[in-house]
């Protein structure tokens, strides 16, 4: 188990990036880290592999306590893998000796089991021999979080580990990579702006605002119950709406457009969403949207109904 408590850090004259971090996490759990730019997602992933000399507070995987630079000559823990937006690759070999890296020379036939079973999670088999200098950004974004489970890790950390693959790729590896680390049960931090990663594959979701937690619980309860505007508009697009001087928060999918209501709202700008569009439109001077069947035209007057 992870056990995180009263974190505090910040770098020499700056404000503090992390502030009184406190959470845990079991063996084989998923936990996602959310929160816009700036608000200490990276930092703490680098905290809790000990990349960094804390402030104040204590990390302690089981009976291991995590230590910083001052007590390692190279920093970092055996057994936590780090995956980091700039990736550190070994440009001028294969994918297949990135991956092989850590891997024992003594057992190559275990080793080259190893790294085919990786390529197919990542899915990149037919890459194998293909030098990494030449891969785009998403392909090098791949072979290093397969790099770093060369050797299976008690836990991995990820810091937006799909930013920069395509969108028809990402999908498929999601499902792929969250599944294999729960078969082999590797617990898991990611750190991300995505809500696919937090909603579909966390066990736990963490937001941080102004350096600290916000809130944290179930993906199903902070969506269903978000505590203010900051949290939803992580995962939609937000109303906040003032109805009889009461403020409360709406997603898309919470309202609907009907032929006859109390609520009157005219049409600000229609946006395509594939099978729906958005609606953007204005209800007693407050932006709404909603999702809906049909485009509308601009100036259109329509009624609202707000689900509970």
């Amino acid at each position: 188990m992870l056990i995180v408590s009263n974190l505090f850090f910040q770098y020499q004259t700056k404000k503090p990036v992390l502030k009184d971090i406190s959470f845990q996490l079991k063996k084989g759990e998923h936990l996602c880290v959310m929160g816009e730019s700036g608000c200490g997602k990276s930092t703490l992933l680098k905290a809790v592999y000990g990349l960094l000399n804390l402030n104040k507070g204590t990390i302690f995987w089981d009976d291991t306590k995590v230590l910083g630079p001052k007590h390692h000559l190279v920093p970092g823990m055996d057994f936590i893998k780090y995956v980091a937006q700039d990736f550190d690759l070994m440009p001028y070999t294969s994918v297949s000796e990135n991956i092989k890296k850590f891997l024992s020379r003594f057992y190559p036939e275990e080793a080259q089991k190893r790294t085919e079973e990786l390529l197919e999670v990542i899915e990149m088999t037919a890459f194998a021999n293909t030098k990494v200098k030449t891969l785009s950004g998403g392909q090098q974004q791949r072979v290093a979080i397969a790099r770093a489970l060369a050797k299976e890790p008690e836990l991995i950390l990820l810091d937006e580990p799909f930013s920069q693959i395509d969108n028809f790729k990402k999908n498929s590896l999601r499902r792929k990579l969250f599944a294999y680390l729960k078969e082999k049960n590797i617990a898991c931090i990611v750190a991300t702006h995505d809500k696919n990663d937090a909603l579909s594959f966390a066990d736990t979701l963490l937001i941080i605002r102004d350096h600290t937690i916000l809130v944290s619980g179930t993906p199903k309860n902070i969506y269903n119950n978000p505590k203010e505007n900051y949290v939803a508009a992580l995962f939609d697009d937000v109303s906040e709406i003032t109805i009889n001087n009461k403020k409360q928060l709406y997603y898309p999918h919470q309202i609907n457009i009907v032929e006859d209501s109390e609520i009157k709202a005219i049409v600000v700008n229609s946006y395509f969403k594939g099978f729906y569009w958005l609606i953007e439109a204005e209800f007693n001077g407050q932006k709404v949207y909603v999702n809906h069947s049909s485009r509308l035209e601009k100036n259109t007057k329509t009624h609202l109904h707000f689900r509970i």
